[in-house]
């Protein structure tokens, strides 16, 4: 049994999750920043809160994000784990839930995380859970609109996934 639990973010989440960022700079910078608009943050259609299941603290989040049908049936991976919840294997059996979301409700083909290449906690996060490295792209992203960085490219695939029936007119 899992000892955590994904949920989506509720509007009474705003003073923790901001209170778990703030606890979090010296973690996450210079990976990522805190989000500029928490209230949009959390309506994000496909963020997901990692809980732990003894007192339901959010220790994590999970956003799927820029959802692509037709051929593509793929998708991009962001996440981040709070203090002191880091190391503590919370984040791997989070995205081992994330992961049947993903490929079973939501029928992606694939999900990409790009990661900055020094960030090892997360490579090895995403490499131990099945991602594969595909390259490397040089300048990707933005980070907190500040600089922009180079990131690895990995992604996993699913292999049980079946064409969508077609809708119907």
């Amino acid at each position: 049994m899992s000892s955590v639990y994904l949920r989506k973010p509720q509007i009474n989440d705003l003073a923790e999750i901001k209170e778990a960022y703030e606890h979090s700079v010296q973690l996450h910078q210079p990976w990522t920043y805190p989000p500029s608009d928490f209230e949009q943050y959390s309506t994000q259609e496909h963020r997901y809160f990692v809980c732990l299941e003894k007192d339901h603290s959010i220790i994590g989040t999970f956003n799927i994000s820029n959802i692509i049908r037709g051929y593509f049936h793929s998708a991009y991976l962001g996440y981040e784990v709070f203090h002191p919840y880091q190391g503590q294997g919370y984040m791997k059996e989070g995205l081992k839930l994330l992961l049947k979301e993903a490929f079973e409700n939501l029928n992606l083909h694939r999900l990409e995380a790009n990661i900055q290449p020094e960030n090892i906690a997360s490579i090895h996060l995403v490499a131990n859970a099945g991602f594969i490295k595909e390259g490397f792209s040089r300048q990707y992203l933005r980070v907190g609109g500040k600089e922009w960085k180079d990131h690895e490219r990995w992604a996993i695939l699913n292999k049980q996934w079946v064409e969508p029936l077609p809708l119907k007119t």
